[in-house]
């Protein structure tokens, strides 16, 4: 183990959203856009608690708080909340921190002052070196 296997300890991605991923008018992304952020922060936090990618047991609670748009970028986290034996209980959140500005032009773009948080899920990841 690296040694970060703490509650609290958090790992953060961000991600561009490209266009070809609006499914919906007003290019709206669909919300599993942010469930695949959740599986790779997941996947990083286990490779540094439990140098293993651990396996994704299912999420105990999903929110989609706000829509998701092409030329979003999105910050996605994952927090260590609960230590299992071999479990691993965390929270997560994706948040847009830049946005796009069609009306301004066709690549223009802000950086939001406040993040606007759009998904939460709270998840459980199991370890399976972890009873070695």
């Amino acid at each position: 183990m690296s040694g970060a296997l703490v509650e609290g300890f958090s790992v953060t991605h961000r991600r561009y959203v490209p266009h070809s991923h609006a499914h919906y008018g007003g290019n709206l992304v669909d919300g599993a856009y942010g469930l695949g952020m959740f599986g790779d922060v997941a996947t990083e936090l286990l490779i540094h608690t439990d140098s293993d990618e651990g396996l994704f047991a299912g999420y105990s609670s999903v929110e989609f708080v706000a829509p998701i748009q092409a030329g979003d970028v999105i910050e996605a986290s994952a927090t260590l909340v609960r230590i299992g034996k071999r479990s691993r209980e965390i929270e997560f959140e994706a948040r847009v921190v830049c946005r796009s500005a069609p009306e301004r032009g066709p690549s223009a773009a802000d950086l939001l002052v406040e993040p606007i948080v759009v998904t939460r899920a709270r998840g459980t990841v199991v370890a399976p070196k972890a009873a070695e």
